[in-house]
């Protein structure tokens, strides 16, 4: 169970792996909302035909919850399904599960703090739809674990159809996720992905097509899979390890090293380094 000990512990985490100044107003929940709602205040000043915009999104919510609710409906209306509908769906499942905010608070940290291109904290928000991606699986994987498969796999399709992304509603998926760009990437119904885990656009995680069961990769902790990598099968990638661009990984790969290649080998060894924090697609 989450407590508010832990999530202030992955706060912790996340803020250790960068020096950025930005971020000294930012200690725990509770910090990073007043710092957005500034963010889209100075935003809505400077551009102001986007004010309406800025405050649909963020201005108008008492907190972040209620803003992640709206932002993801807004998304994914549907004329079988409209949007107030969808968004109820998605405040119960906030409601119910905690870490569903605590994830999605952890997430924007997360996106800040590697991608060179995110100016603040309000951006992955507003506008990345890896982001929008990530918090909708959480939904959807709330309702599948809870038995609402056929409304779990709608927004499965949502997700897919609108932003590109398709992943199952099983997968488990931690915090502190980066899925940059996100064109493209395919996560397998009994895919496990830890915390702190970097993934590019047009990465598979997937099985072999023959076998049922548990059949998909396991990602562990600090991994980076660069742009078009494809993990096939019930195998492990170890924590920290750098998978190269346009890699296909067939075998279990170990902590700490760098692999590349059709099969992927193993080119290199990490010492002292979170590959998903560096975010370095370099051989080495």
């Amino acid at each position: 169970m989450t407590t508010v000990s832990s999530i202030n512990s992955r706060y912790s985490e996340i803020l250790a792996s960068t020096e950025m100044p930005q971020l000294s107003a930012i200690n725990s929940p509770g910090d990073l909302w007043p710092v957005m709602r500034h963010e889209a205040e100075l935003k809505a000043k400077a551009e102001p035909i986007l004010g309406s915009y800025f405050h649909a999104t963020i201005l108008n919510h008492k907190n972040f919850g209620d803003a992640l609710s709206f932002r993801l409906a807004s998304k994914f209306d549907n004329p079988m399904l409209p949007t107030m509908l969808i968004r109820d769906v998605i405040a119960e499942a906030i409601h119910a599960d905690e870490n569903l905010l605590s994830a999605a608070e952890i997430d924007v940290l997360a996106t800040y703090t590697r991608d060179p291109a995110c100016d603040d904290l309000s951006t992955p928000f507003l506008f990345y739809k890896g982001f929008h991606a990530l918090q909708a699986h959480r939904v959807a994987h709330w309702l599948w674990q809870n038995g609402r498969k056929t409304l779990a796999q709608f927004f499965q399709n949502q997700i897919s159809v609108s932003l590109g992304v398709d992943i199952h509603p099983a997968a488990q998926v931690g915090s502190g996720i980066m899925l940059d760009h996100a064109t493209g990437i395919v996560i397998g119904e009994t895919t496990v992905v830890e915390d702190d885990v970097s993934i590019l656009h047009a990465v598979t995680l997937g099985g072999t097509g023959k076998s049922s069961g548990d059949r998909h990769p396991k990602i562990r902790k600090g991994v980076l899979l660069s742009a078009g990598c494809k993990i096939i099968g019930n195998i492990e990638v170890g924590r920290n390890t750098k998978v190269a661009a346009g890699s296909v990984v067939l075998e279990d790969v170990p902590a700490n090293v760098t692999v590349a290649g059709v099969p992927a080998k193993i080119v290199g060894r990490l010492t002292n380094q979170v590959s998903a924090h560096e975010m370095n697609q370099g051989v080495e």
